[in-house]
């Protein structure tokens, strides 16, 4: 067992004020409450403008809590944030309960005089995995365990932001070069992360743990009057929204469609559809909303829809799982993997069987639906732990 665990916070405190937490900043969150649950020594760090911060147990606690303080910039936070104003206020807050800080070169010796050799470190929110971070890092005589959650940039490109892909495969050389472990969400999303490792010159060792899908308690909020079908997920080209505004259009009657999830990226048309809905329209979208919001209304819908292009995971389609809304996704082998004989499989280029597959569950009855367990943190981190 490693003799301390230092946990890389810099994606939580990035992230602070910034409205519900995404799929990544939710696996990040799960660590930080697993590592203060144990006895062992840990720490955390946290990136900034000028540096990094070394926050101790207290510090961790209270970022988990939410209770930090972020209503007060400083100096360092007014002059590097000026268009993120909210960014600054989060690292002068942690900047206030650090037990240690450094600039960009002094990483080894802070970590060296804070933490004993063999320390493990854990990045599961792909934030530091450059070079020069994790040359330090070992230097220091930790070892590296990196989370990756996909490799989709690299994959499918064209569903990235162009200014992104290049930098996540700098990324992923960094974690060839200098990981002692991979952390795979699937066997899927494992096959083509370490194809991906193997192009750029070295595979570390790897292991596969699922991520633990807790469900929210539902909350009642409104729901549309008529059966519905939810989709969920940030709305970006790669998620093919476009694919349900069409068969919408193309439905005589057609039943109640939520759309729930923030504007991403590069999906000019699909936002510009969405702002031309009238008031009455069957489809609505829904932003920001609480977890047990979500939860109701997952539960509610006669389905959810699912047409990715690519996944590294799909939480939304387990989450609907463990609620026994039935799922109806794209042939996609992440699906396959979780969700099993659960899902209704489609090919995203036949749109008459998307059709026919909703009409006929617009019919079914929402009530005495099966369930399907989800994976457990308790799991993940009884893997990933032995290991790290």
């Amino acid at each position: 067992m490693a003799p301390a665990r230092l946990l890389d916070l810099t994606r939580l405190m990035s992230r602070l004020g910034k409205g519900p937490m995404t799929g990544v900043d939710r696996v990040e969150y799960a660590y930080l409450g697993q590592f203060l649950q144990m006895d062992t020594l840990c720490m955390g760090l946290a990136r900034t403008a000028l540096g990094f911060l070394l926050l101790d147990r207290a510090a961790m606690a209270s970022l988990h809590a939410g209770s930090l303080d972020i209503g007060q910039n400083d100096l360092i936070g007014r002059l590097a944030w000026r268009r993120d104003p909210a960014r600054g206020r989060a690292e002068a807050a942690l900047r206030r309960l650090a037990i240690a800080r450094c600039s960009k070169r002094g990483l080894t010796r802070m970590l060296r005089r804070h933490l004993p050799q063999g320390t493990s470190y854990f990045s599961t929110g792909h934030a530091n995995l450059d070079s020069r971070s994790l040359s330090q890092i070992r230097a220091a005589g930790l070892r590296i365990a990196v989370l990756v959650h996909d490799t989709i940039p690299l994959d499918h490109p064209e569903f990235a932001r162009p200014d992104t892909v290049e930098p996540f495969r700098r990324k992923m050389q960094a974690v060839a070069n200098h990981a002692d472990l991979v952390i795979h969400t699937t066997r899927s999303a494992r096959t083509q992360t370490e194809a991906q490792l193997a192009n750029l010159g070295r595979v570390p060792a790897g292991l596969t743990a699922n991520l633990g899908v807790p469900v929210a308690q539902p909350i009642a909020t409104s729901r549309p009057a008529k059966p519905y079908f939810v989709t969920l997920g940030t709305i970006e080209p790669r998620k093919n929204h476009a694919l349900l505004l069409d068969l919408w259009a193309q439905m005589p009657n057609p039943p109640g469609l939520l759309i729930i999830g923030g504007r991403g990226w590069s999906n000019v048309e699909v936002f510009a559809r969405l702002d031309a809905l009238p008031p009455d329209s069957p489809i609505q979208h829904r932003a920001g909303l609480p977890d047990g919001e979500v939860a109701f209304l997952l539960q509610g819908a006669q389905a959810l829809l699912f047409p990715s292009y690519a996944e590294g995971f799909g939480i939304p389609a387990v989450e609907a799982a463990a609620l026994g809304t039935p799922v109806i996704c794209s042939d996609l082998a992440v699906f396959q993997e979780l969700l099993g004989e659960f899902a209704v499989y489609l090919d995203v280029t036949d749109s008459y069987s998307w059709m026919e597959t909703i009409a006929r569950l617009t019919k079914a009855e929402v009530t005495n639906r099966k369930v399907q367990q989800p994976p457990s943190w308790a799991e993940h981190f009884k893997l990933v732990l032995s290991q790290m």
